[in-house]
């Protein structure tokens, strides 16, 4: 089913959390609303389940107007951050309980629930665990249960709110790969909210990318990675260094005074901008490296992990950060008040795209 979203804004008293969004949803793709708190993804997802209205706008499901339907009838599935299970229901219990309370003639015999809940068990690899408690499960278990109760009523579109913000890391990355490997086998169209960058870029089809209550930017992983459209998501989706560049013949040059973040071009001289550039994409070397290279001091090396992580003070008194290869690391002899020069391989600047006002 796919989803429609039309001019929709949302204020809560003086708070306008959304202004006028437009967004289309695929029928059968997973789709990520990534941003900061506040930036207006949960009241997003919430109005296109029916559960809260919009103030302006309109919610299109399938080509049919659903804006005043409530979440029954627009056949939409919700998992919550906290699991919201019955905690005096067994897992068998919960998964069926949507469909033991449909009206009389939509309701599955006895049979016909039991039947559903263990092929949903199965599908989410809880079919030994019937007859326990949630309070019995692991925060990732009670997940799983979560999701096969929003999928036992067969809903046409599946809403997601944080789904695995309440579990630690490791869980978190385990239960992701699972739901983009579910998703695969069920196509139900889905969109979860989550303000979490990595997780957002692995496991969705595309990616809404929200802020102040706004579209910041939409597209695959790749091309909101690769090609942002703005400073801000340039420096949402990841570690940035950021410099002030002078603009020659179309060339970003490095001039290295501290830059404040904020959307378009700073400075009075148009041939100056802020450039941007990715942790591993500075190189360092020992001497001096073409005509951006730079000087500066090692003030401490991270060397956990499959890559390095070493903290700069360039000449200028601005702090940076490198990631480099154990390899690097190794061949330099990184360490702490070691004189080094570094390279950015890629700049990345943005014309100007300060946002008028309403």
């Amino acid at each position: 089913m796919s989803i429609q979203v039309r001019n929709v804004t949302k204020r809560f008293g003086r708070f306008t959390a959304l202004h006028g969004i437009d967004l289309d949803v695929h029928s059968g793709e997973l789709l990520a609303l990534l941003g900061p708190s506040g930036s207006g993804k949960t009241t997003l997802l919430r109005i296109i389940s029916g559960l809260d209205a919009p103030d302006t706008g309109s919610v299109i499901l399938h080509g049919e107007d659903a804006t005043r339907k409530n979440p029954r009838e627009r056949r939409v599935g919700f998992v919550f951050q906290h699991y919201a299970l019955f905690r005096h229901m067994t897992v068998f219990n919960n998964v069926g309980f949507g469909l033991r309370v449909l009206p009389r003639r939509r309701r599955p015999s006895k049979a016909e629930i039991r039947d559903r809940v263990f092929a949903l068990l199965k599908l989410v690899q809880l079919e030994n665990l019937a007859d326990r408690y949630p309070a019995q499960l692991s925060g990732g278990q009670r997940q799983r249960v979560a999701l096969a109760r929003a999928l036992a009523v067969e809903p046409k579109v599946l809403l997601l709110d944080e789904p695995f913000g309440a579990l630690d890391a490791k869980v978190r990355k385990e239960l992701r790969r699972w739901l983009r490997r579910l998703h695969d086998e069920i196509h139900v169209t889905s969109v979860f909210v989550t303000h979490d960058q990595e997780e957002a870029l692995e496991v969705a089809d595309r990616v809404v990318i929200t802020n102040e209550g706004r579209i910041e930017q939409v597209g695959t992983p790749d091309e909101v990675y690769q090609h942002p459209a703005n400073p801000f998501v340039y420096h949402f989706l990841g570690d940035v260094n950021l410099f002030h560049a002078r603009i020659d013949g179309g060339a970003a040059h490095i001039t290295g005074h501290p830059a404040a973040v904020h959307d378009g071009q700073s400075g009075a001289d148009p041939d100056t901008t802020e450039a941007f550039v990715r942790p591993h994409l500075l190189e360092l070397s020992i001497e001096p490296n073409g005509t951006n290279s730079f000087e500066a001091t090692v003030a401490h090396v991270n060397p956990a992990g499959p890559f390095v992580k070493v903290e700069l003070i360039s000449k200028w008194g601005v702090p940076l950060q490198a990631n480099v290869s154990q390899e690097c690391y190794r061949a330099l002899q990184l360490r702490r008040d070691l004189r080094v020069f570094v390279v950015p391989k890629e700049i990345r600047t943005f014309a100007d795209t300060k946002r008028a006002e309403p």
